[in-house]
């Protein structure tokens, strides 16, 4: 296995071009930047987060164009999801943009959204998660995922944690640019201090929300 040496400038830069190039002739024409500046490096990676945070999955390159209007066959971001149990975890990617990191829980099947929203009901459970959610927005995370208009049927309007029953799903992200340390072994460290952040959200919707 290859040791990680940092995800290389190239790596945003590709993403660049890929969204004004979105084609597959030049995908294939650029195939070989992709594993070399991307995929690799992004696995190397992975592979040395895995003991703190469990295995990781990079997502595929290509788009579901099925049901899309957009027909551009390629992501312009590369995402990759670490975690130990079924859509719970710690979230990565490389775009034009630069670095973001996340983590939470996006699946919400009937059953999980109904012991999550049980468990943000629950006082004790409840607020030990909007103390979390607080300590993350203070961190510099953004808040995220997807969410009612209106507090969900059977709980009154003005529950004391009305804005996380919104929520179907639960995750927080920040962007972190191109930082120098990108390109280094050092991003092993840096991306888990940021992920150690988010573990006490990411633990709290493993217990209360996963399967």
């Amino acid at each position: 296995m290859t040791t990680f040496q940092g995800i290389p400038p190239g790596a945003f830069a590709f993403y660049a071009e890929l969204e004004d190039n979105n084609n597959r002739e030049w995908w294939l024409e650029h195939k070989d930047s992709y594993i070399s500046l991307v995929r690799d490096p992004l696995t190397a990676l992975l592979a040395e987060l895995e003991p703190r945070f469990g295995p990781a999955k990079i997502f595929r390159p290509n788009r579901d164009v099925r049901f899309s209007q957009d027909k551009s066959p390629y992501k312009t971001a590369q995402g990759a999801f670490a975690s130990a149990q079924e859509g719970v975890g710690y979230y990565l990617q490389v775009s034009a943009d630069g670095l973001l990191v996340g983590g939470g829980y996006h699946s919400h099947t009937p059953a999980q959204l109904a012991r999550f929203r049980n468990s943000v009901d629950a006082s004790g459970t409840g607020e030990s998660l909007r103390q979390i959610v607080d300590g993350v927005a203070a961190a510099g995370f953004a808040v995220e995922g997807e969410k009612l208009k209106t507090v969900p049927r059977g709980y009154v309007r003005d529950h004391p944690r009305a804005e996380l029953l919104k929520h179907k799903s639960l995750s927080a992200g920040v962007g972190l640019g191109q930082p120098d340390w990108a390109a280094t072994p050092a991003a092993v460290q840096e991306i888990a201090e940021r992920w150690d952040k988010l573990r006490p959200l990411v633990e709290w919707v493993g217990r209360h929300a996963a399967p």
